[in-house]
């Protein structure tokens, strides 16, 4: 009882700082094959022909900038992406231009790659540690009641059996993908999604800069001893 009523003076104290708090559970899905990009550009393609104002327009899709020292110089992500987002956007009847048209609106793409150094406790998937004290007592079934306790794993083995295809780590890094319509200064359309990668595929979304040439050595010329 002593406790409930303290617990009750909690918010009712002042404090030097704000206290720290967690945002509701979410969920955010992980990007590890090709096929998780031909899912992005399927969705990109729904959502742009539901907007009245791009459904009709003539698109092009530029390639990916070339120059190392742009924000974002294209890769395997970039040049994949373009190519899966072309073919579901003409599957579906959109109007698409090998060359920009004065009529035409451009599609853009661009790919931030965020990368958490400094990351606190992350909290377990929901029910994990339902499911270890779960499993811990499934164990002990066998040791005290069964004649052989091998067949405790059974139960054990077909839950991670149904569950397996959902683990997965949060991670340190994610990306931003933003897919954008313009007509000159005017944006007809955006969207950005967020997904978890692989820190091995990180080369996928943003390519290593290209290292510049060395410059050469110059000697100044002079008449004067």
């Amino acid at each position: 009882m002593a406790c409930l009523t303290f617990s009750g003076c909690f918010y009712a104290n002042t404090s030097q700082a704000p206290i720290a708090t967690t945002y509701p559970y979410s969920e955010q899905q992980r990007m590890q094959a090709a096929h998780h990009w031909n899912v992005l550009a399927r969705h990109e393609a729904t959502q742009i022909l539901k907007r009245e104002r791009v459904r009709f327009r003539d698109l092009h899709i530029p390639d990916a900038p070339q120059d190392a020292t742009h924000a974002y110089s294209g890769g395997e992500f970039g040049r994949g992406f373009r190519t899966l987002l072309t073919s579901e956007l003409v599957s579906r009847g959109a109007n698409l231009t090998t060359q920009p048209l004065p009529s035409s609106a451009e599609v853009h793409i661009d790919v931030d790659v965020v990368e958490h150094r400094d990351r606190d406790f992350v909290r377990p998937p929901v029910g994990a540690f339902t499911a270890l004290a779960g499993g811990i007592a499934v164990a002990t079934i066998p040791i005290n009641q069964w004649a052989e306790p091998a067949l405790g794993l059974i139960p054990a083995a077909v839950a991670a059996d149904v569950t397996s295809g959902s683990w997965t780590y949060t991670g340190n890094e994610e990306i931003i993908v933003t897919t954008q319509i313009l007509d000159g200064e005017q944006i007809l359309y955006s969207s950005s999604n967020i997904y978890y990668i692989n820190s091995g595929d990180r080369r996928h979304y943003a390519p290593d800069r290209v290292p510049s040439a060395p410059s050469t050595p110059s000697v100044s010329i002079t008449d004067r001893w």
